[in-house]
């Protein structure tokens, strides 16, 4: 009979590992044809005049996101060019008028 320890000593962890069978010839047809099917569906949209523009939410939530930053952007640029010639034309007005 041994003192009991302080620490507990670590115990062999069992790894169970299952393999799945994968066919990449299959996964390759099959995302080929999940494509055309989304692309003939695509063009039957445009043809009907509903076109959705990326297909899922999120595409179309990044979308709307990266225009809104665009739109940011510009509207920022201006109203620095804006700032900046405000302060040249006072600059000038101060150094060279009074």
């Amino acid at each position: 009979m041994g003192l009991p320890s302080l620490f507990k000593t670590p115990t062999n962890k069992r790894f169970e590992y299952k393999p799945l069978y994968y066919d990449e010839q299959k996964e390759e047809l099959h995302n080929r044809i999940k494509a055309i099917e989304q692309e003939i569906e695509a063009e039957k949209k445009e043809k009907n005049g509903e076109y959705s523009g990326g297909g899922s939410i999120r595409g179309k939530m990044t979308g709307y996101l990266r225009s809104s930053k665009r739109k940011q952007k510009r509207q920022s640029n201006v109203r620095l060019i804006i700032i900046l010639l405000a302060l040249l034309i006072l600059g000038y007005l101060l150094f060279f008028q009074g």
